[in-house]
């Protein structure tokens, strides 16, 4: 038996798959999710070995979902997203169908998978990174604390710091672990309110409120928080042209 976990926040959306995969009797439905949350949940507790999965869902996206998810499953999504963004996830995912979709089509990107099937063949991994250079993705972050999900406004990011295969994103709130790199963030976050101040640090540029000197041509930004960074060297110009200084 081959386990499927339908997420989509469309009740007639689900209604169509559910049909579609009356033709592949090998599969069997664990579940079917309103959003990301339920999404989540379910593929903890079903460990499936496909999704099919929305992009544009209440709460959290299909992508913030995927990031969250420890045992990946393969991924085919179900969506309205438009053609042409989407096209950049096609060589990643196992395919992509774009609403309204036939019965055809939809057939023929799941045999495309059923012909290669592996529990450990998905390439989701690579999906995650390209779909993170997307405007859909940029403009806030989403983490799992003890199972909850949290999501986190970039706006109220104070700085980010480098922690092994971790980056700690400081807030108002505390500071929390998100398992991605410097360079992730660095490339994702706007450049005009983050900057790479340091080779352990990006900065949310508007919190700053004065830069001191520091040790060896290096300099301390100050924040409103009370917080202070390391600015290096280098970052230092980085920093005062972001500043417009």
């Amino acid at each position: 038996m081959i386990k499927a976990v339908i997420i989509d926040d469309e009740p007639l959306a689900r209604e169509v798959v559910k049909e579609y995969l009356m033709n592949f009797p090998q599969i069997q439905v664990m579940q079917e999710c309103n959003d990301g949350f339920e999404g989540l949940k379910a593929i903890q507790q079903h460990q499936p070995d496909i999704i099919f999965l929305d992009i544009q869902m209440p709460k959290i996206t299909g992508f913030e979902m995927l990031e969250l998810v420890e045992n990946m499953p393969a991924v085919i999504f179900t969506t309205a997203f438009e053609e042409h963004a989407i096209r950049a996830f096609e060589v990643h995912a196992v395919d992509y169908l774009l609403k309204p979709f036939s019965s055809e089509r939809f057939d023929k990107a799941l045999q495309k998978w059923l012909d290669q099937f592996s529990p450990a063949n998905t390439a989701t991994p690579a999906l995650l990174e390209t779909a993170a250079a997307t405007p859909l993705q940029s403009n806030r972050v989403v983490i799992k604390i003890n199972g909850k999900i949290k999501i986190i406004p970039v706006q109220d990011i104070h700085y980010l710091e480098a922690a092994d295969d971790y980056v700690k994103i400081f807030t108002q709130e505390g500071n929390f672990l998100k398992n991605k790199t410097m360079s992730f963030f660095e490339q994702t976050l706007d450049p005009q309110q983050f900057t790479r101040v340091h080779r352990s640090y990006i900065l949310n540029v508007n919190q700053v409120t004065r830069i001191d000197p520091y040790e060896k041509e290096n300099h301390l930004a100050i924040l409103r928080s009370g917080a202070r960074v390391l600015v290096s060297k280098t970052g230092y110009p980085r920093l005062k042209s972001a500043l417009g200084l």
